[in-house]
């Protein structure tokens, strides 16, 4: 179960979601449940073939014949219209682009689509440093551009809920900050954020809560902090010099002894770092599922 409080607003909530590819008979999704709050970013995490972006596509309408609950906006999913993709942006993993269009003339397409006011290319393009190339085709882009680009595109209709695959995929560390920084910015006006990923690191940078999925059920799911506080080793970690080498031990974070023997190293020897043990996304993924994240 991933659910909020009674006294948290649900932007949306699914309950007991099963899947089934018709042609192999395969269940993706085995009965999961979650809520995400309004302005959330909820983190979706697992490795390849999980059932991640089934998911999301279920969510988004581009897979029907669903079993459960889908409620977004306060609606049955299979019950919206057109309407519906007015109010949500979608960034997957690929870009989907017009290749032979340059980046400004992709935005003014795309934005065609949408009843809503959109926002400037202009400024879009260079929120993600691509407007020095606004005239150029994409065909010539790199794939870190097509990305930068496929990101942006799913913000110009303003919309309230937004679903991002793996948004930094591809991108080089400056460019993944300016990705992070926008979706920071996102939560900040209010929005709500799906986000799909195996990038742990993303995960705790961005999530407010995170899932755990693994072979289409979530064995876990809270926010990074107090998983990472309830699955860490709870020791404290101190190198420091003795003989002339570094040497380093590990003290319970307890009372008593250990606490005394913590201290007698620290007035004894000079200090070089003291750390807490705490466990990253990632190792307590891997305890929980025995999974690696690829």
């Amino acid at each position: 179960m991933c659910t909020l409080l009674r006294s948290e607003v649900s932007m949306l909530k699914v309950e007991q979601l099963v899947f089934q590819y018709g042609k192999t008979g395969t269940k993706a999704l085995k009965g999961i449940d979650f809520d995400i709050r309004d302005g959330e970013v909820f983190g979706f995490l697992g490795p390849s073939g999980s059932g991640k972006t089934t998911t999301q596509r279920v969510l988004i309408g581009l897979l029907r014949g669903y079993q459960g609950r889908v409620e977004v906006f306060g609606k049955e999913r299979s019950s919206w219209g057109r309407d519906y993709f007015e109010r949500i942006g979608v960034a997957f993993d690929f870009p989907n682009l017009y290749l032979k269009l340059t980046a400004y003339e992709n935005l003014k397409v795309i934005g065609g689509y949408y009843k809503n006011q959109c926002s400037d290319p202009d400024a879009l393009l260079e929120s993600v440093g691509l407007l020095p190339y606004r005239d150029q085709k994409v065909e010539g882009f790199s794939k870190g551009m097509k990305m930068r680009l496929n990101f942006i595109r799913s913000l110009l209709h303003d919309p309230d809920l937004l679903f991002f695959d793996e948004p930094t995929s591809g991108l080089d560390p400056v460019n993944a900050k300016v990705i992070k920084d926008i979706i920071l910015d996102l939560k900040i006006r209010g929005k709500t954020i799906f986000l799909t990923t195996h990038n742990m690191t993303v995960a705790e940078q961005l999530c407010d809560r995170v899932a755990f999925l693994v072979d289409g059920s979530i064995p876990v799911c809270g926010s990074p902090e107090a998983l990472k506080r309830q699955y860490g080793k709870k020791t404290i970690r101190v190198t420091y010099m003795e003989d002339e080498q570094e040497s380093a031990s590990e003290f319970p974070m307890e009372r008593g002894k250990a606490s005394q023997d913590l201290i007698e190293v620290i007035k004894s020897h000079e200090i070089k770092t003291i750390h807490s043990q705490e466990a990253t996304l990632e190792d307590i993924f891997i305890r929980l599922t025995g999974r690696e994240l690829v």
